[in-house]
């Protein structure tokens, strides 16, 4: 089987690191292009990836760097805005996902892989839902492209900024207030997530398809927390806060340099992140159950085992 030549965005976050060790598994070339290569080099490991310092939001970059590879995967995407030019959630959403098809269309290649997000939509009640709906909207509303479109719920697994966020606020917290705790969510595991994207990588029935990802069980954001702090050792009170006193919180969470929660995240839970089809079923995989996987890895030696494991998957590869 011909192995393909890929150029990834976002390749150095969470969902990235995992799909970068399966590509590399598979064979596949990897261009992983980033914003600070020295940050990164723990990437350096994979034996067929060329990590490539570049701003990915100018087109003439992209062009560039897209010559000589047959596949595109946009993983690009930030939780709440980051500060500075290219930091907000429609330069990162929206205009990046166009930037994208412009380049690909100058190289000639066809086939784009784009994560989005559960419940993306350009008239949701979130900025993010509505930037995402609309970078969904420019990469499948063009008609010389091969796309396949990922929507997952909540994704965890080891280096997940959820189950590991809430375990260190609830070690230095007795107890925790929460906003949104009754909102519902299918969390997914990164594991699967990842697999969903290589089997579609060939797969010409994904061309043109939307795949919502979620795991085989839906959960409160109130019972998240609490699994967090039962995983980690860190059992605490959870008081579910009321709409007023939770845009408070919110509010005030805000001013933090990497806030757990925003006006905006809150906005994003008045709809349930939960799945109307079951998109790892149709790609024959099996979801895992999250009480599989997190109670190890949020143990230290738990984390450190398993991405040792992935660095010898990659050095096989």
């Amino acid at each position: 089987m011909k192995k393909l030549s890929i150029c990834v965005l976002g390749g150095t976050g969470f969902i990235g690191h995992h799909l970068l060790f399966v590509l590399a598994r598979d064979g596949h070339r990897l261009r992983v292009l980033t914003r600070r290569r020295e940050a990164r080099r723990d990437l350096l490991v994979i034996p067929t990836l060329e990590l490539v310092e570049t701003d990915v939001h100018l087109v003439s970059e992209l062009t560039h760097q897209f010559k000589g590879c047959d596949t595109v995967i946009n993983l690009t995407g930030i939780l709440n805005p980051t500060g500075g030019p290219h930091g907000d959630f429609k330069t990162v959403h929206a205009d990046l996902p166009a930037k994208v098809v412009e380049a690909c269309r100058f190289n000639g290649i066809r086939r784009l892989l784009h994560m989005s997000a559960l419940q993306s939509s350009t008239a949701g009640p979130s900025e993010y839902q509505r930037t995402k709906g609309a970078g969904e909207q420019a990469v499948l509303g063009a008609p010389d492209m091969d796309v396949t479109v990922f929507k997952p719920s909540v994704v965890f697994g080891p280096r997940d900024n959820f189950f590991n966020q809430f375990a260190r606020l609830l070690r230095l917290a007795p107890f925790m207030p929460l906003a949104g705790a009754d909102a519902r969510f299918a969390p997914v595991f990164v594991g699967d997530v990842v697999e969903a994207f290589a089997r579609c990588l060939r797969d010409r029935d994904s061309y043109g398809q939307t795949f919502e990802l979620c795991g085989p069980k839906v959960y409160t954001l109130r019972e998240l927390v609490k699994l967090s702090g039962r995983y980690s050792g860190h059992r605490r009170p959870v008081i579910g806060l009321g709409p007023g006193p939770a845009r408070l919180l919110a509010r005030a969470m805000e001013f933090l340099p990497t806030p757990p929660m925003t006006r905006d995240n809150l906005a994003s839970m008045s709809v349930d992140s939960v799945c109307h089809d079951d998109g790892l079923a149709a790609l024959g995989i099996r979801a895992t159950e999250l009480e599989s996987v997190v109670p190890a890895y949020l143990s230290r030696d738990g984390r450190e085992r398993y991405l040792q494991d992935l660095r010898s998957t990659a050095r096989r590869g």
